[in-house]
C-alpha cells in the first residue's frame, strides 16, 4: 500500500527539480550583464533547498525520494529552448519561467486538496506554493522591467 504523503511529496519533488533545472539553465545562458542572472541563480539555490526538504521528509516517512525531474519538465525545457530565447527574446524566456511557476503552483494546489496528509506535508506544500507564487511575481516584474 502506498503512503499518500510520500506520493504527494515525490510528485511535487519532480516538478521542483524541473524548476531548479530551469532556473539553472536560465542563469547559465543569461550573460552577467542581464540584470536578472543573479536572481536566477538565487532561485535555483532556493529550489535546491526545497527539494532537499521534500526528499528528507520522504525518507522520514520511509520512502525513497525522487531524484529526477518529470518527463513533462524535460519536454518543456527542450521546447522552450532557453538558449535561443535568451539570445533572441528575453521577455519570452521570462514568460516561459512564469508559465513553469504557474504550473508548479497549480500542481501544489491540487495536492493540497488531498485528505489525510500529515501536518509536515501540508507545511512543506505551503512553503513550496509560496515559493512558486514568488517566482511568478519575479517573472512578472522582470517582464515588466523589460517592457519599460
Amino acid at each position: 500500500m502506498s503512503n499518500p504523503d510520500i506520493d504527494v511529496l515525490n510528485d511535487v519533488t519532480k516538478t521542483l527539480i524541473d524548476s531548479r533545472k530551469g532556473y539553472e539553465k536560465a542563469a547559465e545562458l543569461a550573460d552577467d550583464s542581464f540584470v536578472f542572472s543573479a536572481e536566477f541563480r538565487e532561485r535555483a539555490l532556493q529550489r535546491a533547498a526545497l527539494i532537499s526538504e521534500f526528499q528528507n521528509q520522504v525518507r522520514f516517512n520511509g520512502g525513497e525520494p525522487e531524484t529526477e525531474g518529470g518527463m513533462a519538465g524535460a519536454i518543456h525545457r527542450s521546447f522552450t529552448s532557453f538558449s535561443s530565447l535568451f539570445r533572441d527574446d528575453r521577455k519570452a524566456a521570462l514568460s516561459a519561467i512564469d508559465d513553469g511557476e504557474d504550473h508548479l503552483a497549480s500542481q501544489i494546489e491540487s495536492k493540497q486538496e488531498k485528505d489525510g496528509l500529515a501536518p509536515t506535508t501540508i507545511t512543506l506544500l505551503a512553503k513550496a506554493h509560496a515559493s512558486a507564487r514568488a517566482g511568478e511575481r519575479f517573472a512578472d516584474r522582470a517582464e515588466d522591467a523589460l517592457s519599460d
